[in-house]
């Protein structure tokens, strides 16, 4: 096979041509001179016009894909890959930070202005559920075994997860809640997983089991957690996505002392473009000996 010739753009990304040159390919200036894309864009529309037909795969520089599904841009026509699998590890290192500032309080102390002594759990021993456990649950649960933490997982089909003490489908989603006394959400968005935690769900959740969500905001229902944590159901919450998102000045979340924000910050911005690049150079040698790609989409999944 020639080399593959690659678009990466349109925003510049020189560590991830660089990484497109390094792994054999030539990186050209116009997609019309392309065979693969990798796209750096924000816009659908402007990536769907470059969808020429001898376009054989495009990698998106994103782990979610639902805006690019919504538009209707994947297709079977050629692969597309997300970057997902470049940023499992980030992700998940984000998730476990959030699972112990919750599980010790560090959310309520950080707020304090005294000496307060503050209710403080372990994860050690704990049962930690992972819902949507994809390639970031699997990486949480390699980070939470030396922990000491019983981690159980649940996935559309309950099969079974590496690491994990048992696997739940999602058909039996409010069991595998009321087992747990943390949940770690790490679901893609969608349509399968919008608002899956809805309000039975969340009150399904074992009394004080903290709740964390680095997957998308639109798994949980705002609304319904709002409600459920005014019932003082809910132990700590921490989330580094939100529906909508951003989240509004003013809205109770943010004022609520049970609960801790980041801005959806799981990955550096440093960490991107170089994990970014080296997913992009194991893809590109992949496609040329014509073997299968990391992260495919698969269409009908959304994911």
């Amino acid at each position: 096979m020639t080399a593959p010739h690659v678009y990466v753009g349109p925003v510049a990304r020189p560590l991830v041509a660089h990484a497109v040159a390094a792994a054999g390919g030539v990186v050209v200036a116009d997609a019309a001179e392309a065979d693969a894309i990798v796209w750096t864009g924000a816009d659908p529309a402007d990536l769907r016009r470059m969808l020429r037909p001898d376009i054989r795969w495009v990698q998106l520089s994103g782990a979610g894909i639902e805006r690019w599904v919504a538009a209707g841009v994947i297709d079977d026509d050629r692969v597309f890959t997300s970057a997902g699998p470049a940023y499992a590890d980030s992700v998940a290192e984000h998730a476990l930070a959030l699972l112990l500032a919750a599980a010790r309080g560090i959310h309520r102390s950080a707020r304090s202005a005294a000496w307060e002594r503050q209710v403080v759990r372990t994860v050690r021993g704990a049962t930690v559920t992972i819902v949507g456990c994809g390639r970031i649950g699997a990486s949480l649960v390699r980070m939470l075994h030396p922990l000491g933490a019983t981690v159980e997982a649940v996935n559309r089909s309950g099969r079974p997860i590496a690491g994990a003490a048992r696997t739940w489908p999602v058909a039996a989603l409010h069991t595998a809640l009321a087992c747990a006394d943390f949940v770690v959400v790490t679901a893609p968005a969608t349509d399968g997983t919008r608002h899956l935690l809805d309000g039975a769900a969340l009150r399904a959740m074992r009394p004080g089991a903290a709740l964390v969500n680095v997957g998308r905001g639109s798994v949980i229902d705002t609304d319904a957690l709002v409600e459920v944590l005014a019932d003082g159901r809910l132990g700590a919450v921490a989330l580094d996505v939100t529906d909508p998102e951003p989240l509004p000045a003013g809205h109770p979340l943010w004022s609520h002392p049970d609960v801790v924000i980041t801005p959806h910050v799981a990955n550096p911005p440093e960490w991107v473009e170089a994990s970014l690049g080296r997913l992009v150079a194991d893809n590109l040698r992949r496609y040329t000996a014509g073997t299968p790609l990391v992260g495919v989409v698969n269409p009908a999944d959304g994911y």
